[in-house]
């Protein structure tokens, strides 16, 4: 397997995600901040970046792109092309590109740069910010294995990634893409409730999100059916049952299928 502390990678778009990817390697310990290269447009944030994690920066994309073994496309995905056409002279095929712009197929960035370009497409989601994302990676013609294995060493030190086809990108989108906005309303919910029974707000938005974190962390951590889990939980007539009871009268189980279904059908349709 290639170890990513043995490369240098650029990182091309500082945004929220760009600078998470950036902490996210830093703090793992997957390169050393000397081997890291980041460009933007804005140079304030990058000289920020400079001063906190000690990268290489600079507002010329070349800069990055020359540097770098692997360059990770961190821009929005209206102007992705236009950054790729901006540096396409200067790839070749021993540079990896790893994009996480969503809906834009690798294909795209392989037609932009050169046919045998090494293209692995990455959808991590908001998550990312805390260092939690979910991240799905698929890997271009081009891509080695090998290469796919850089990829998620990369994305799962920001949270969790797991490897798929790249036509399962929309469904990934309903899921993991999308997912963190089914889970806010959740959290709000639960917490109403417990104000409802009589909690302050405080109290009760703390013991829901931290309920939600720990129910998906025993999800991953024990790898148990979450059916088995539940049932863990729910004892004989007791106060849980009654509370799942509720759940399932009020349609929550459909209802998160149906919006898993209907985000994936509209990734589906703006990826036309």
């Amino acid at each position: 397997m290639m170890h990513l502390e043995n490369k240098k990678v650029g990182i091309i778009g500082t945004g929220k995600m760009g600078q998470s990817l950036l902490r996210g390697i830093i703090r793992a310990g997957k390169a050393k901040p000397a081997n890291i290269y980041a460009s933007d447009v804005y140079e304030p944030a990058l000289q920020a970046l400079k001063s906190e994690l000690g990268i290489n920066v600079s507002t010329d994309n070349f800069d990055t792109v020359d540097n770098s073994d692997l360059i990770i496309l961190a821009v929005k995905p209206q102007i992705l092309r236009n950054v790729l056409r901006g540096f396409a002279d200067h790839i070749n095929e021993n540079k990896l590109i790893i994009s996480i712009a969503a809906g834009v197929p690798a294909s795209t960035i392989e037609e932009e740069l050169h046919e045998d370009t090494r293209v692995i497409r990455v959808m991590p989601n908001i998550a990312a910010t805390v260092g939690e994302a979910a991240s799905a990676v698929s890997a271009g013609k081009n891509a080695s294995a090998e290469d796919a294995e850089v990829a998620m060493e990369i994305f799962s030190s920001m949270g969790s990634a797991a490897l798929v086809h790249e036509h399962l990108m929309d469904a990934v989108t309903g899921v993991s893409g999308s997912g963190p906005a089914y889970i806010f309303p959740i959290i709000e919910a639960m917490a109403d409730g417990g104000v409802l029974e009589g909690l302050d707000r405080e109290s009760a938005q703390k013991l829901a999100a931290q309920t939600v974190l720990g129910a998906a962390k025993m999800v991953l951590e024990t790898k148990k059916h979450p059916a088995e889990l539940k049932d863990m939980v729910t004892s004989p007539a007791g106060t849980t049952i009654h509370g799942v009871h509720a759940l399932e009268k009020n349609g929550v189980r459909a209802a998160f299928t149906d919006a898993v279904m209907a985000s994936a059908k509209r990734s589906r349709e703006m990826g036309k």
